[in-house]
């Protein structure tokens, strides 16, 4: 059996689609799909109708309930002791392990992906027959034409420039060398493919995860109109590489690390064939490239690897420079027009769906790039990568049309869409404008829209921070108007769901804390004047960061990112389980534990705070005679008491409640310890809280 997939040969044969697999258990997983009655499989490009068996899992199976049904689902269906369900060359694993490990056959089918094992036969041996196979490697290879051909078959482009057309000596040794140099690389990546003891099953489980973990929380990718057939495999590769975070079993990060440098790889010397690709639908080529470049730099910038995460922070530019390249943000938006009635045939409101999901997805890839700049700017202690508040970009659907998971809700969603021609630079200007002028944020944008806006407004934080006035710069009381603004708008939406409202207001109380002081610099001046190491917080190793830590902590903006500190640990400990996977948590998290560290260090381990805040108040008082935005709460007066310092002397009252932040940095750990399952970097983050803690007794 395992020679028959290194040698190409596909000896088994499905009686019903004559499709031919070159391992048995492949034909028998394949066969499952024809044998349960169900809808037909939601992938159109398939040349054959595939049948989906009905699931007994829902998106809405809790973990537990997920787990019982797969242990049953392999104790009904034994596999025999002496051959491994994937092939020779992998050892069976304990049964123990399994309940942890959902087989494939249990997935959602709305999920399940036919050709898993085509692309598991990929990477493990050669296959000419394969039309997405990568061929093998030999010194036959131009510098210019990719050694890995992960295109799909319509994308490839013959770029045939054999080595004897190169001439002799300097020139052809060179040659020879980077041609040596990518096998070995190449090499080196496949054998840690082998070592880490990948399945196809794996691969189903990974790409399952992906779409009901990740792409609720980072809706970029169009679920319900996704054909796997059509996809890049570098794609496939980083969407599995996220959705292994999410699976239980330790050895699932080794996994899925490799699946990520297999990808980067791919990326990085195939991209001149992968910026050509178009899919089906899409309105311009290279489409998948920079929504591959995004999930990326998402897996690698919170990825416990700090190799993988600095290759992160180095290629971060290159998603928005391959839209460049192809103009994705120069194509017409889908005009509303265009959306068929319901009295339309079903091919036409179908074909109609497809081009406004491929419009969608990518306007969605290049605004994620934004969002993604944003956190990656930040870890990194560099500057964006580019001006956010010029991004001519319109405003993405609303999450529920995005959702529609057929063609009539679609149609039945769009009839509700806002016409408004609002860009993302007006938006962002308007916000700007004289006092009580500024109603942008009447409207009911959707959550990811204003995730864009609110990367918009951090990107200013940086310039504002410095003394000098700059052209074209907000100064920090225009700036704190506008994050004003942008919270009245968050709270008075309607559109938006409580997990989306929770997760929002995250990212902008964590912007409100680094327009305090910015927790990166805060954390370097710690670490670096106690001599504790730390991984986390970039920047200029050179520069040496000096901060009176106990005179800030006694000032108006360190009250302010106090309050906003608790705020964050709160609504972390509020988001629902399912929602807590969202990319900005892990840096949001150790910017409120900074704050902590801070004001433990000045002396302040117990402070008194209003019990309940006015958060126009926080970002408004104290800067200049007349107020950013006049706020009409009950608790202005208690939240200025606080911001001018008056609580410091307030033993007890009914407006006030105590905190003891020592304790709240133990809290904070065992969060860390969670997150540190799907993000990564939580790994580098506790050891310097562990440290902290030690410090502040």
């Amino acid at each position: 059996m395992n020679e028959a997939v290194h040698t190409g040969v596909r000896p088994y044969k499905c009686k019903e689609c004559q499709r031919l697999f070159a391992r048995q258990d492949s034909l028998a997983r394949h066969e499952k799909l024809h044998t349960k009655d169900a809808n037909d499989y939601p992938s159109p490009s398939s040349t054959h109708s595939i049948k989906r068996p009905s699931s007994s899992l829902s998106i809405s199976t809790s973990p537990n309930e997920f787990r019982e049904a797969s242990s049953q689902t392999f104790q009904s269906q034994p596999t025999p002791s002496h051959v491994s369900t994937f092939g020779d060359a992998t050892p069976i694993m304990p049964s123990s392990t399994l309940p942890h490990m959902p087989l494939s056959a249990d997935l959602d089918f709305d999920l399940m992906w036919p050709d898993s094992e085509d692309l598991f036969e990929t990477l493990m041996a050669p296959d000419p027959t394969n039309p997405w196979q990568i061929p093998q490697i030999n010194t036959h290879f131009s510098p210019a034409q990719s050694v890995f051909n992960f295109g799909t078959p319509t994308s490839i482009i013959d770029k045939a420039s054999p080595m004897s057309s190169v001439c002799s000596g300097e020139s052809h040794r060179a040659v020879h060398n980077v041609s040596e140099m990518v096998t070995n690389l190449s090499a080196s990546v496949t054998a840690a493919i082998e070592a880490s003891s990948i399945t196809s099953v794996f691969l189903d489980e990974c790409l399952h995860m992906f779409f009901i973990r990740f792409i609720p929380t980072f809706p970029v990718l169009h679920r319900a109109t996704f054909v796997f057939k059509e996809c890049t495999q570098p794609l496939l590769l980083n969407a599995m590489a996220i959705g292994s975070l999410y699976l239980g079993p330790k050895d699932s990060v080794a996994k899925g690390e490799a699946l990520w440098r297999l990808a980067h790889v791919a990326l990085t010397t195939s991209w001149e064939i992968l910026i050509t690709h178009r899919g089906s639908y899409d309105s311009c080529p290279g489409i998948q490239l920079v929504t591959t470049a995004l999930l990326a730099q998402i897996y690698g910038s919170l990825s416990k690897n700090r190799a993988i995460r600095t290759t992160s922070q180095a290629f971060h530019a290159l998603g928005f420079f391959w839209a460049r390249q192809c103009a994705l943000s120069d194509s017409q938006p889908y005009s509303l027009t265009n959306i068929p009635s319901l009295d339309a045939s079903d091919e036409e409101k179908d074909r109609a769906w497809r081009v406004w999901a491929a419009k969608e997805i990518q306007q969605r890839a290049l605004l994620g790039h934004y969002v993604v700049d944003g956190l990656i700017s930040r870890m990194s202690g560099e500057a964006p990568s580019v001006r956010h508040a010029a991004n001519q970009l319109g405003l993405p659907s609303s999450e529920a049309a995005f959702e529609a998971r057929t063609a009539d809700q679609w149609i039945a969603h769009m009839k509700y869409q806002e016409t408004a021609p609002l860009s993302f630079r007006k938006i962002i200007t308007s916000l700007f404008s004289p006092l009580g002028m500024c109603h942008t944020m009447n409207h009911d944008f959707s959550a990811f829209a204003i995730r864009v806006i609110l990367e918009g407004l951090q990107s200013f934080l940086a310039d504002c921070e410095n003394d000098e006035m700059l052209i074209g710069v907000p100064t920090k009381v225009e700036l704190r108007r506008a994050l004003v603004q942008v919270y009245q708008g968050i709270k008075s939406n309607i559109s938006i769901s409580e997990p989306e409202r929770l997760e929002l207001f995250l990212r902008w109380h964590t912007i409100c804390l680094d327009a305090c002081k910015d927790s990166s610099v805060l954390c370097r001046a710690v670490c670096s004047r106690y001599g504790v190491p730390q991984h986390v917080c970039g920047g200029p190793e050179s520069s040496k960061v000096e901060v009176d830590l106990v005179s800030w902590a006694n000032t108006e903006d360190g009250r302010r990112a106090l309050l906003h500190a608790i705020a964050i640990q709160e609504i972390v400990e509020q988001l629902p389980r399912g929602r807590a996977h969202v990319i900005h948590i892990p840096g949001s998290l150790f910017a409120s534990a900074t704050v902590y560290c801070v004001f433990s260090i000045a002396g302040q381990t117990m402070v008194n705070i209003p019990s309940h805040v006015d958060w126009p108040s926080v970002l408004s008082s104290g800067y200049d005679s007349s107020e950013a935005i006049p706020a009409a709460s009950s608790n202005i007066a208690e939240t200025r008491k606080y911001i001018r310092g008056e609580y410091a002397v307030i033993l007890e009252s009914q407006l006030a409640e105590s905190k003891n932040l020592l304790y709240e940095l133990n809290s904070m750990q065992k969060l860390f310890r969670c997150l540190s399952s799907q993000w990564g970097i939580s790994y580098d983050m506790e050891p310097v809280i562990d440290q902290w803690i030690a410090l502040c007794h």
